[in-house]
C-alpha cells in the first residue's frame, strides 16, 4: 500500500470534494442534472452550511488528495438515560479508480468509525454499493434486521 494519511477535509478541498462526487455519478453512467460548475458551487455551499452536522475526511497519497467519506451526525430523540443521544451514517466513501484496492477505503471507514467513536454516537450506519459491502463487513458493519428502510 502507499504510504497514505487521513486528516478532516479543508475548507479550501471542498471543490476537489465536489469533483469526486461528480465523477462517481459518471462512473456510474449516470448523467447529471446540471452543469459540473453548477454542481461544485452548490456542493461547496451546502457542505459549508453544514459544518457540525457532516464531517468530511480525506485520504491523501504523496500529498495529493485521493479519496474521501463523510460521517453525517443524526440527533437522537432524548431518553431518560442520556439527552445528548445521536447516530451516523456513513456517507460518499470514495477513492480514485487508479487507487483503488490499495487499502485506502479500509482506511477511510475505520477513520470515520474512530470520528464517530470520539463522538459518542450510538451506531453508524452505511448504504452500500454491491462492490462495497466486504470493505464494510470486515470493519464490523452486519445486517441488523430491526433497521427498516422505506424507499420513497
Amino acid at each position: 500500500m502507499d504510504e497514505s494519511s487521513i486528516r478532516t477535509a479543508r475548507d479550501d478541498e471542498l471543490p476537489l470534494l465536489a469533483d469526486m462526487r461528480w465523477r462517481w455519478v459518471i462512473d456510474r453512467g449516470d448523467e447529471p442534472a446540471t452543469t459540473r460548475d453548477e454542481f461544485v458551487d452548490a456542493f461547496v455551499s451546502w457542505a459549508r452550511a453544514r459544518p457540525d452536522t457532516h464531517h468530511p475526511l480525506v485520504v491523501q497519497v504523496a500529498g495529493e488528495v485521493i479519496g474521501m467519506a463523510w460521517l453525517a451526525l443524526q440527533p437522537r430523540v432524548p431518553s431518560p438515560r442520556s439527552t445528548g443521544r445521536a447516530a451516523g451514517d456513513l456517507q460518499c466513501v470514495y477513492v480514485e479508480p487508479e487507487h483503488r484496492s490499495a487499502g485506502h477505503g479500509d482506511r477511510l471507514i475505520e477513520a470515520v468509525l474512530i470520528r464517530a467513536r470520539e463522538l459518542a454516537l450510538e451506531w453508524v450506519t452505511v448504504h452500500s454499493s454491491e462492490r462495497a459491502v466486504t470493505a464494510y463487513q470486515r470493519r464490523g458493519f452486519a445486517v441488523s434486521p430491526r433497521l427498516l428502510q422505506a424507499t420513497l
